[in-house]
Formats: C-alpha cells, sequence, structure tokens
C-alpha cells in the first residue's frame, strides 16, 4: 500500500511541471553547495586591489566588489552557507515541532497548554525580530549558532499542525486496537501515530527551508550573521553603498536568494499537492 502510494506522489509531481522547475533549482543549489571549492576559480576571500570594482567579464562573471573579491566565487561559496542555514535550520524546526506537538496532542491537558501557550506567544512575535533580539543578545554568532536559533523560531507552525493531525489520528480505530493489545503510549505515538502525520510534515518542512536561507540573509544583511562566513546576505550587505556604481554586486546576490527560495517554494507547493495535505 505503502508502494502505491509512493508511486502515486511520484506520478504527480512528475505531472507537475512547477515541481520539475522547482527540483531543478533545488538540485542546482545542492550541487553547487557541495562542489563550491571545485568550482569557484578564485578563494572568496581573496583581495586582488588591482581588480577593484571590476565589471562581469571573462574573467570575473560576476565581477567584483569593493576589496577586488570575486563575486562568482563567493556566490557559490553563499550557496554553501545558504544550504547548510536552510537543511540545518529545518531540522531542527522539524525535530522540536514534531515532539512538542506529537506530545501535547497525544497527551493533551496540561501538557498540550504548556507547549501551544509557548507557541502562541513565539508566534505573536514577527520571527524577524526574534532573530535580532537573540543575535544581538549572543555574544558569538557563528553560523552553527545562527542556524540553531532559526531552527528554534521555527517549531511553532511545525507543533500546531502535528498537534492538529494527532487529535484527528489517535482516535482511528487502529490506533485502540493498538491500545487494547496493550501496546505503550511512546510505542503508540512513536509507531502508530507520527507516521502517518509525515504528509503535511514533510511539506511545511521543505518550505522552511526557503524561510531559514531568507531568515539568515537578512540577518548578515543587518550586520548580525557571521562576518566571516561568506553568504549571500553579506555579499548584499557590502553592496549598499555601491549599488549605484557596481549594481551587479546587490542584483546578482538578489536573483540567487530569489531562484533559490522560488523553487524551494515551487517544489514544497507542489508535494502539498501530489501528497494531497491541507495547511
Amino acid at each position: 500500500m505503502a508502494a502505491g502510494r509512493s508511486r502515486s506522489v511520484y506520478k504527480r509531481l512528475r505531472g507537475n511541471s512547477l515541481s520539475i522547475v522547482g527540483l531543478f533549482l533545488v538540485f542546482i543549489l545542492l550541487l553547487v553547495g557541495v562542489l563550491a571549492p571545485q568550482l569557484s576559480p578564485y578563494d572568496p576571500k581573496e583581495m586582488m586591489f588591482e581588480f577593484v570594482y571590476h565589471a562581469p567579464s571573462r574573467a570575473f562573471p560576476f565581477g567584483t566588489d569593493a576589496l577586488g573579491r570575486d563575486l562568482f566565487s563567493r556566490i557559490l561559496w553563499g550557496a554553501r552557507t545558504s544550504l547548510f542555514v536552510g537543511v540545518g535550520a529545518a531540522f531542527i524546526g522539524l525535530m522540536l515541532g514534531v515532539v512538542f506537538g506529537g506530545l501535547a496532542g497525544y497527551y493533551g491537558g496540561a501538557v498540550s497548554q504548556i507547549f501551544m501557550r509557548l507557541a502562541d506567544i513565539e508566534l505573536c512575535i514577527p520571527q524577524l525580530i526574534l532573530l535580532i533580539v537573540a543575535a544581538a543578545i549572543l555574544a558569538e554568532r557563528g553560523i552553527v549558532i545562527i542556524t540553531l536559533i532559526i531552527g528554534i523560531t521555527m517549531w511553532p507552525a511545525l507543533a500546531r499542525v502535528t498537534r492538529s493531525k494527532v487529535l484527528e489520528l489517535k482516535t482511528r480505530d487502529f490506533v485502540e486496537a493498538a491500545r487494547a493489545s496493550g501496546a505503550s503510549n511512546t510505542y503508540i505515538l512513536w509507531k502508530h501515530i507520527l507516521p502517518n502525520t509525515l504528509g503535511p510534515i514533510t511539506v511545511l518542512t521543505t518550505l522552511g527551508v526557503g524561510t531559514a536561507i531568507i531568515s539568515e540573509a537578512s540577518l548578515s544583511f543587518l550586520g548580525l550573521g557571521d562576518p566571516l562566513m561568506v553568504s549571500w546576505g553579506n555579499i548584499l550587505s557590502t553592496a549598499l553603498d555601491d549599488v549605484m556604481h557596481a549594481p551587479w554586486m546587490a542584483v546578482i546576490p538578489g536573483i540567487a536568494i530569489f531562484l533559490t527560495v522560488w523553487g524551494i517554494n515551487m517544489f514544497g507547493d507542489a508535494l502539498r499537492d501530489a501528497l494531497d495535505v491541507e495547511l
């Protein structure tokens, strides 16, 4: 039955042109992120002052910045940063959301009240404000810390969807049968209920990757990211004062962010339709 459902989902994805385009863009991001050291013609941090503000050319396809650093190499390495933050933060949000939402939905009562009120409080505060405050408080803002902060801000939405599905599933006959056979609550929750919530959870997690990439770019643009890490947000931040006479410094990383997030969102939307879930 699972194999038949998988084939059905695959056929729906294959027949959706948006999913093909989105998956292609995501594949390019993965390829560029993994192969950045091999594809980069220069060290992304190498300063070549004789080529300051060099316009796009054969030697420098995307031009150079105010310090003569090759923008093409920096874009490639920025993709690796975006990939790490996007996947890492989405995974952290997934783990927290599934655990908290699953426990809240299955046990209800005080457990549900505690986790859901925490989620409500966090959802009442704009995510960017939370990120700025958290990044400003922490003395160290390495890429791992930034990923952790973004991931923690992503769990409430996943927890609410998980709780909703668990509340629906825990009264089903197969759960009652498992309970009657003497299965423990932990076994029922992790073996019978949570696997059946994978549809909406997978879609939300996929879309969360794009959200995490934008969040990291926003923090870096505001100067709250890791200053030693090459990222698309950092590149945009350095382009602020040079956008008039060196527009490629802002346009190219902006296009990279747009295409990446657009591709992830298109694939996420197609995945939602293929899995036939409501969010």
